[in-house]
């Protein structure tokens, strides 16, 4: 309303470069891009991008993909799992951190 303080921001300012939830979603994107290049399926994820909903938090789109593409991404999921990958997930909002069992033995 009129003489309410705005703080500097309102919706004709707000920017997605203002908010966490972007650069999280940005981030995020690109691992799993320079991923997916590794694995040779960087054209297989043609709608992958980073999004913000309307809560402003961050989104990574992966899109639609061929049935084939699924079955080549789950391949790949089951054979790290086979090798001991797995993710180790704390509290929300940690950054997992990528660990290998066959490591933690040496």
């Amino acid at each position: 309303m009129q003489g309410e303080p705005t703080s500097g921001h309102d919706a004709a300012t707000w920017s997605p470069l203002d908010s966490d939830g972007w650069y999280a979603a940005r981030n995020a994107t690109t691992a799993l891009r320079d991923a997916l290049v590794r694995a040779g399926l960087e054209k297989d994820f043609p709608y992958l991008r980073a999004d913000l909903n309307a809560f402003g938090h961050g989104l990574v789109e992966l899109g639609r993909v061929s049935p084939d593409t699924a079955e080549h991404l789950a391949e790949l999921l089951r054979l790290a799992l086979a090798s001991g990958f797995r993710m180790d997930r704390e509290a929300p909002g940690h950054k997992p951190t990528a660990t290998n069992e066959h490591e933690e033995r040496d």
